[in-house]
């Protein structure tokens, strides 16, 4: 990491149950769904001991408008710092984040974490059902944290991308782009969320589900290399990921992390911002892992000015505009 200690990526749930009561580490559940359920109603019904909830809309992001790239924008290191302090995250604390969706929504606030250069967190491997499985105790309603004092956070603009800057990255030869979407929505074939059906041109699909083995916790290191590497990743290649809004597209850049890819990139608006842009082309169906990638970039309608959009802060790339859409995701 670019500032800053660093925890492990993951933690087990036998890590976390020796430090439960640890008061330098903070449980955070990050719950959220977007078939109607709420994420405070399902942590309020039952969470880990000590566990404070995170939303993915309110808490870990900005809202979305006009202005602010997709449906989940980042929100201001400012933002970010006190919605921390409210979690009772100081400077020295460790951070374990957890769901009850394979860690994509709990991979988003990890990613946060270290973007802003806080450093200390993790996401618990198999989150709640595998802590449940091993027989562990729950608490009901909502736990209550002392405030913290507000961090100073700095965010790192390098690991973020816009559109701008993806079109010029998609020319470049040493860039992969990887969509981290179910199939069906990469394809085109379903699209309920977003403006446009299908996917940036050049991109390969990586669906974010493939990262977990069947017992729903990460594969190996070894495992997850040779994955990546079968999509063409290499050591000398800048990795960009998106998904529908930013949110599971993290738990790629997680899976990228353990597997010791290090020059990766989120597209923060991703393919809500994309879609959004008709001066912008898509794609539809499935591409093979021959797909077009840099030279060959122009060959399907992108050209390295044809997404430019106007900067928004000097902490990262300036995303375009779009219109407000009330689904989120």
């Amino acid at each position: 990491m670019e500032h800053g200690d660093e925890a492990p990526a993951l933690v087990s749930t036998t890590w976390l149950a020796a430090h439960l009561r640890n008061p330098h580490v903070r449980i955070v559940d990050a719950r959220w769904y977007l078939d109607g359920r709420k994420g405070a109603e399902a942590y309020r019904a039952g969470h880990l001991p000590g566990a404070v909830h995170l939303d993915v809309d309110s808490d870990l992001s900005a809202p979305p408008g006009p202005h602010a790239p997709g449906r989940h924008p980042l929100p201001s290191p400012a933002a970010f710092a006190d919605v921390l302090a409210r979690a009772g995250v100081g400077p020295s604390t460790r951070v374990i984040a957890y769901d009850d969706e394979g860690g994509s929504r709990a991979a988003r606030l990890w990613w946060m974490l270290r973007y802003y250069g806080h450093g200390l967190g993790s996401v618990l491997d198999g989150g709640i059902a595998k802590w449940q499985a091993e027989g562990r105790a729950l608490e009901t309603g909502s736990a209550r944290v002392a405030r913290a004092q507000p961090m100073e956070l700095v965010a790192l603009p390098r690991r973020v991308v816009d559109k701008s800057r993806l079109a010029e990255m998609l020319h470049d030869g040493h860039t992969l782009v990887l969509d981290a979407r179910a199939p069906e929505r990469y394809s085109g074939a379903v699209e309920t969320l977003d403006r446009r059906a299908g996917h940036i041109p050049g991109a390969i699909n990586a669906p974010y589900a493939l990262n977990l083995g069947p017992a729903g916790t990460f594969r190996s290191k070894d495992e997850l290399y040779g994955y990546f590497l079968k999509l063409g990743a290499t050591e000398g290649k800048r990795i960009v990921v998106y998904c529908g809004s930013g949110v599971t597209a993290c738990h790629t850049l997680l899976a990228l992390h353990l597997a010791g890819f290090r020059d990766t990139y989120l597209y923060e608006g991703s393919w809500s911002d994309w879609a959004a842009d008709p001066s912008l082309p898509i794609r539809t169906g499935v591409d093979p892992l021959g797909a077009p990638r840099g030279q060959n970039a122009t060959k399907f309608g992108i050209s390295a000015t044809t997404a430019r959009g106007p900067t928004r802060t000097p902490e990262r790339v300036g995303p375009a505009a779009r219109p407000p859409r009330p689904a989120r995701n």
